[in-house]
């Protein structure tokens, strides 16, 4: 990537090898280490190495598969995480956790409403160390660049590591405006605001397999996990195969795939208990662990972008990453059982679905 001044330069160098050795690894930019955790004791720096690291296509970053997604902790959709919204001190404070303990993937967007500021804030100083991506939502071409202007001010940065055509602008705009908006990026990319440049989509699978398929794309972030749901729609059999698709073409060609709404929005979750009232309540705390093992059990999956809304969501998902994650017929069974009841209740019974 052309490189306008010295200080692009050094991240490129910084962020063009890595190196994965023994028990440890050194750090630099995209680089994972067990010393990066060095304020950590105990058993909380003996998870977060233990986290699996995977290759992030071929961005030349490897991380933990554990990120951080934005959109759990706003006040926007808080209803449907079945949490109240911490302070706004606390949730910077949070996203500075969820780097303390390891994290380095980092996931927003322009339309997540204080999502972006509250990264911004969290990840001050440390933003060199970390591959933090955002999205484009408005499917008008002329607008990309003042969306992600906007971004870079919310986020304290002056470049992202990706920025990603937001799926309400794929379902607006289509293929050929998503190409648009494409192009846009490409001239960003150029100028050093943006690294890499991605696709996101809950539902559009049919229109993102053929982005996909260009090649002019690093990643994609997509609704993957065992309930079947995109936003506020149920996924059919047709848009699941255009889904596999995706992800068949993606892998080939060595884009990051990254899974979102591993946890339905809630349904595994801290909301579990009122989705399925009558579900045993001492089986509720083990489906968010046999949710995770289910979609890594697609060796394909790099990247987990999980919605955080409290601490304790970090250093749970962090302690079933840091175990055997082999997918057993127990989590199998749960996460069928409990589905089958899910899918018939409200609101999910009385979803489109596309």
């Amino acid at each position: 990537m052309p490189s306008p001044n010295g200080e692009l330069k050094r991240r490129e160098f910084l962020k063009s090898g890595v190196v994965l050795g023994g028990a440890t690894t050194a750090m630099s930019g995209g680089i994972f280490s067990s010393q990066a955790c060095a304020a950590d004791k105990g058993k909380a720096a003996d998870q977060a190495t233990a986290m699996p690291v995977k290759a992030f296509g071929k961005t030349g970053w490897k991380m933990p598969v554990l990120g951080m997604g934005g959109s759990a902790m706003i006040k926007q959709w808080n209803k449907e995480y079945g949490v109240g919204v911490l302070p706004l001190e606390d949730r910077v404070a949070m996203v500075r956790y969820a780097y303390d303990r390891g994290v380095r993937y980092f996931d927003t967007a322009r339309v997540y409403a204080e999502s972006e500021s509250i990264m911004g804030q969290g990840l001050k100083g440390v933003r060199e160390n970390v591959y933090l991506a955002t999205k484009i939502a408005d499917p008008r071409p002329t607008h990309t660049r003042a969306s992600l202007e906007k971004s870079l001010k919310e986020l304290q940065t002056d470049y992202v590591d990706c920025a990603q055509i937001h799926s309400p602008a794929i379902e607006k705009a289509g293929f050929a405006g998503a190409m648009k908006i494409h192009e846009q990026l490409l001239k960003l990319k150029d100028e050093g605001l943006v690294r890499f440049i991605g696709l996101t989509t809950h539902v559009a699978f049919e229109e993102v397999a053929k982005l996909v398929a260009t090649g002019g794309f690093d990643q994609v972030l997509l609704a993957y996990a065992y309930f079947n749901r995109g936003l506020d729609t149920m996924l059919s059999h047709r848009n699941l195969q255009h889904r596999a698709v995706c992800l068949a073409k993606a892998h080939e060609l060595g884009m990051g795939i990254v899974s979102m709404k591993v946890m339905g929005a809630g349904v595994f979750s801290h909301n579990s208990g009122n989705v399925v009232p009558g579900f045993a309540a001492n089986r509720l705390p083990q489906l968010p662990g046999a949710a995770i093992r289910w979609v890594l059990n697609d060796e394909r999956i790099s990247m987990l972008n999980i919605g955080i809304s409290i601490p304790q969501d970090i250093d749970d998902n962090i302690a079933v990453l840091s175990e055997n994650l082999k997918l057993t017929n127990k989590d199998r069974r749960l996460l069928a059982e409990f589905s089958g009841e899910a899918y018939e209740a409200k609101p999910f019974s009385e979803m489109k679905t596309v």
